[in-house]
């Protein structure tokens, strides 16, 4: 994950304070949320995804890279575990394609504009069609000072997923959603929603933990027109492609800044 430093700027607050993280160690607990799930990344790591159709999980396109090498990963050492928790999943799948947003850069020096193509679709060697797993559909970006939430993996809580179900948008500065969300690393490609419906709904995804003054705060995507050109990229055939059938034995999870005023840390 980024890490960042973020210009000061006004923001009021919200009356309703932001809830703790909540561990989502049981089935009850986790049971609105198990389309969220852990990407085990070649055995070197993990980040968090969310699946939006029974073939396609979103996640973070700085995911998709080894970030000691800077190679990108191949799809078929990817997996993602739907409602990971404490030892197993919901579903287990491995990707076929990774899509990730034309103008993501991985190794150029972090940036707002950075962070705005901060996404990537994945498309599953065979959808999830489990009764319990239902994808999460989209939403437009949330106004400043709306109440949203998180559900994420990361580094101290990596056996099963954290729920913060009160944070706020505190902003939006070139395209990024500046939120008062914590996230941590491993957070990477976290799904953010909204409330302001019947179910919850996603409308961005966790690129970075950052600091304004001396506040912890999250950066994400506006996610509407950088999941519009993911879904063309896919639809055109683009993306890195498994050509064979992903290897049966699963892979387990082993253990710069530019002049914007802002310091970037990556999840």
């Amino acid at each position: 994950m980024l890490a960042v430093s973020v210009p000061l700027f006004a923001w009021a607050g919200d009356d309703e304070a932001d809830s703790r993280l909540e561990r989502l160690d049981t089935t009850e607990a986790g049971r609105e949320w198990e389309a969220v799930g852990r990407l085990d990344l070649n055995g070197i790591g993990f980040c968090t995804g969310a699946l939006i159709a029974p073939n396609l999980v979103l996640t973070a396109a700085h995911c998709m890279y080894d970030k000691h090498t800077g190679q990108r990963i191949e799809a078929e050492n990817i997996e993602f575990l739907a409602g990971w928790r404490n030892g197993r999943a919901s579903a287990y799948r491995f990707v076929r394609r990774a899509v990730v947003h034309p103008d993501y850069v991985f190794d150029e020096a972090v940036s707002p504009v950075r962070v705005r193509n901060d996404v990537a679709l994945l498309e599953l060697q065979h959808p999830i069609r489990n009764t319990s797993v239902t994808p999460f559909k989209t939403a437009e970006r949330p106004v400043t000072g709306e109440r949203i939430g998180i559900v994420s993996y990361a580094h101290d809580r990596a056996e099963a997923p954290s729920l913060q179900d009160v944070c706020h948008v505190m902003g939006r500065q070139q395209g990024v959603l500046v939120m008062s969300c914590d996230v941590d690393y491993g957070s990477s490609g976290a799904p953010v929603f909204s409330f302001d419906g019947a179910t919850p709904r996603i409308v961005s995804v966790v690129s970075a933990k950052a600091e304004v003054g001396d506040k912890r705060v999250a950066l994400g995507t506006d996610l509407d027109e950088p999941l519009a050109v993911l879904m063309s990229e896919l639809a055109a055939g683009s993306g890195y492609e498994t050509p064979d059938a992903p290897r049966i034995q699963r892979i387990t999870v082993g253990g710069d800044q530019r002049q914007t005023g802002a310091k970037f840390v990556k999840p």
